[in-house]
């Protein structure tokens, strides 16, 4: 059936929409695209448009969407309303459901990450990692990618380029172990470490699902000299590698910004794409517009070329109003914006046109508090300014193109200095008030989890600091910190904020903090940022106690830990009443293996709270590996009392009754560790030591299983199942256990010492001295180990260097029965 035409009225519309816009190269190039399979040599990928400020790159954006859908394409839009990648992934799934696609897989797990996220938060300021295990290859490699510092570990931006890759790798693998401990499945902790691994090929795979119902897919991405800090990267890997999927090949994407695109990324991809960079109008393009608009009498033609420079957001703002004679033609000082008002005939629109430039974002309750205006009127308002050509329109909420709306601003404030004052005034304690509503008794920790909730708050800030920087300014620096605590997107929207209240306020001091924390997040993360504002933002000591506690979190978490001690110590020597100073302290203490000194900032920590479950817990677990295990039984009980779902605790607590020979009480609270979190592999494997103690291999060979299967890079939990199969006569299985352990941390001594072990059963007794030899060059107090040798010096019949190691192991450990075993064997051989 032959498609039906369009009617007269439709190509009326579509030729007076070009008219509009101009462009006519740039959208005749788009528009042919469509016309050539993704087969053809001329077929493009990707169109990249760019230019200055106000040259119309979204309006382009936008013709370029609607001849996308008139060619039958599902769209969507990104623009710098999004922070990060899975948020722009978040948008697309968004904007294609709207469009009849829903991406319910992919929706489901976006939902799922922010929701971790926070958890995950938590989970790495209370990492905790009390086997001496190593890095494991995983995060080697990613570290040596310069990868581990910047994705892996959440809020420390580009500080990993100060750390070596196994700083980098151990604090990857810590992470990885709280976030085990902390969140429901191992999924959920991939989806946490690496949100754009997961969700990148579920997106892939929708785009290809919804590829077989249309016949184009675009997506566009604008104002890309803000998002393409973080898109970039991602984008590119998208569509030119396989490592997530493929992208359909129906797939067209769009970018605009103010810059070209960086060969260095994308210039092996230059010939499956179209640079699109736009300029200002000519003159014949600016003259079509205005005649478009029934804008002919040549003066005023000639005022709105001057006023412009032919830049289209201008050209199209004056040419809506269709001046005839306009006033004060020759007066040099006269701007589009003011010109624009100036033949606005309606002084109500007038004002609103104005007020609503002071807001950032408008939606219908921003409206009304800008706007002075009958609420019956309102609607009405609303509806002519989100028509206004200067206004974009995100369908959820509008904003004022960037450059209308900073002449506005100027305007504004020149007009009338209190007049400014006393609107951002009203608007900050708008925004505070909806704010404080919002709060609903939540903790300060819960609040800045809350998305809509650090809205607020930078829109209140915004406009306190437009109108009072002064007082606003000490308030907002402090804000920073706990953006910082949250994530790096946080703090680079909190530093962005202060640098646009500066400029559109007028206020040097105020952009120059923006730019400077902006500069220093790019460079070397929220512990750069926060280095910056310690050095001269004349914090109060409670501040910055506060800030230096963060900063040593986000150190801890790459595992900077001498630089994270330092910063301890300063917070405790400014405010000593800080109790997660002491926590933060001790956590690092504790991994250093100062469980002592840990122990004394737990106990200040705790005389501070003291219904602290973490801390009690915390406490506990440093005192079982100090061997105090009246101790750690009282704290451990204190703390599943406080928190009877932390299964930390439980675990722990199972590893003192272990360490005791209380094999059923073990066992009891291993098993509540373990159904509070199925994958907790640190109880997993200390369960597997109870099952062998319990004379139950299968049980035991299970959960070392499942660790395996959980974390196959972790050093600890698979040399541990080489000894159960060792044990169970599997020696040949154990062996490619140790040699994986040992491809992943060469200098693990009782992987070493197992793998001789294994070896002597076999009767390789001179591979199993070399790997004896070995672990003892690593560990010469190694007590099993010196065992072992001694049984494999005597199986070769030398009976010397038998006796010399019974005797050391002897010597070492008295009271170990398998060596006064092993040294009354060689003596008995011996004669």
């Amino acid at each position: 059936m032959a498609q039906a035409r369009p009617s007269m009225q439709e190509l009326v519309r579509r030729r007076m929409r070009a008219g509009f816009v101009g462009r006519g190269a740039e959208r005749a190039a788009f528009r042919t695209n469509f016309d050539l399979p993704p087969e053809d040599e001329r077929h493009r990928f990707l169109f990249h448009v760019h230019g200055n400020a106000g040259v119309g790159k979204t309006f382009l954006v936008r013709e370029l969407d609607q001849i996308a859908r008139e060619k039958g394409a599902l769209t969507a839009y990104v623009d710098e309303s999004v922070g990060s990648v899975s948020e722009a992934m978040a948008a697309i799934s968004h904007q294609l459901g709207l469009q009849g696609r829903r991406f319910k897989e992919l929706d489901r797990l976006l939902t799922a990450h922010r929701e971790r996220r926070h958890e995950a938060e938590a989970a790495a300021v209370a990492a905790l990692e009390t086997e001496p295990e190593g890095p494991s290859a995983g995060s080697m490699i990613a570290a040596r990618a310069g990868l581990a510092g910047l994705g892996l570990v959440p809020g420390v931006g580009a500080v990993a380029g100060v750390l070596d890759a196994a700083q980098l790798a151990q604090a990857a693998d810590r992470l990885r172990a709280a976030l085990s401990a902390r969140l429901r499945s191992q999924d959920d902790v991939q989806l946490v470490m690496y949100p754009e691994r997961v969700l990148t090929p579920v997106l892939l795979n929708e785009l290809t699902d919804a590829a077989a119902t249309a016949p184009w897919i675009v997506l566009f991405f604008d104002t890309y000299e803000r998002t393409g800090p973080f898109l970039d990267e991602w984008l590119h890997e998208v569509m030119t590698g396989d490592r997530h999927g493929t992208l359909p090949a129906t797939v067209i994407v769009v970018t605009a910004g103010q810059r070209p695109f960086g060969t260095a990324r994308w210039g092996a991809f230059a010939d499956f794409m179209t640079d699109v960079p736009l300029g200002p109008f000519t003159e014949a393009e600016a003259r079509g517009l205005l005649a478009g608009k029934g804008v002919v009498s040549e003066p005023v033609v000639e005022e709105v070329l001057r006023l412009t420079g032919g830049l289209p957001v201008l050209v199209s703002t004056l040419a809506e109003q269709r001046p005839a004679d306009p006033d004060d033609i020759g007066d040099p000082s006269a701007t589009a914006v003011e010109r624009f008002l100036k033949w606005e005939q309606d002084p109500v629109r007038r004002s609103a046109a104005l007020a609503c430039a002071l807001p950032r974002h408008l939606d219908m309750d921003v409206f009304r508090e800008a706007v002075e205006c009958p609420d019956h009127e309102a609607d009405a308002l609303f509806g002519w300014l989100r028509a206004l050509p200067f206004v974009v329109d995100r369908g959820d909420r509008l904003r004022y193109h960037d450059l209308v709306r900073e002449a506005m601003l100027r305007m504004l404030r020149g007009r009338s200095p209190r007049g400014w004052v006393r609107q951002h005034l009203g608007l900050a304690r708008t925004f505070g008030e909806w704010r404080t509503e919002s709060e609903a008794g939540r903790a300060e920790r819960e609040l800045w989890a809350d998305e809509r909730w650090r809205e607020l708050r930078l829109a209140e800030s915004y406009h306190l600091l437009c109108a009072q920087a002064r007082t606003g300014l000490p308030m907002v620096l402090r804000d920073f910190v706990d953006a910082c605590d949250t994530d790096d997107v946080t703090a680079a929207r909190w530093a962005r904020t202060l640098w646009e209240a500066g400029r559109d306020g007028d206020t040097e001091t105020v952009s120059r903090w923006g730019s400077d924390l902006s500069r220093a997040l790019t460079e070397g993360g929220v512990t750069a940022a926060l280095a910056r504002l310690l050095t001269g933002a004349g914090l109060d000591e409670p501040a910055q106690a506060h800030a230096r506690v963060v900063r040593g979190s986000a150190l801890r978490r790459v595992g900077a830990l001498a630089e994270a001690l330092h910063e301890y110590d300063r917070a405790v020597a400014v405010d000593a009443g800080l109790a997660r100073a002491y926590r933060g302290r001790a956590y690092v203490r504790g991994e250093l293996g100062d469980y002592e000194a840990a122990v004394a900032d737990l106990d200040r920590a705790l005389a501070l709270e003291p219904d602290s479950a973490p801390a009690h817990s915390v406490r506990g677990e440093y005192h079982r590996a100090l061997g105090h295990g009246d101790e750690a039984l009282r704290d451990l009980d204190r703390g599943i009392e406080l928190d009877p779902a932390h299964h930390f605790a439980w675990a722990s607590r199972g590893a003192v009754h272990l360490a005791r020979g209380q094999l059923d009480a073990a066992r009891a609270d291993l098993d509540r560790s373990l159904d509070l979190n199925p994958d907790y592999v640190w109880a997993l494997v200390r369960r597997a030591r109870v099952w062998r103690g319990l004379g139950d291999p299968a049980r035991q060979l299970a959960d070392l299983d499942r660790a395996v299967t959980l974390q196959p890079d972790l050093p600890w939990g698979r040399c541990e199942r080489g000894d159960a199969l060792r044990n169970a006569g599997r020696v040949e299985e154990s062996l490619r256990d140790y040699d994986h352990v040992l491809a992943l941390a060469p200098d693990y001594a009782s992987a070493h010492a197992s793998r001789g072990a294994a070896l002597a059963d076999l009767g390789r007794h001179e591979e199993a001295l070399t790997a004896l030899n070995h672990a003892l060059a690593l560990n010469p107090t190694y007590t099993w180990a010196l065992c072992r040798r001694a049984e494999t010096h005597l199986a070769r019949g030398a009976l010397d260097l038998a006796l010399a190691d019974a005797a050391r192991a002897c010597e070492l450990s008295p009271n170990d029965e398998r060596a006064r075993a092993v040294r009354d064997l060689v003596r008995g051989a011996a004669g």
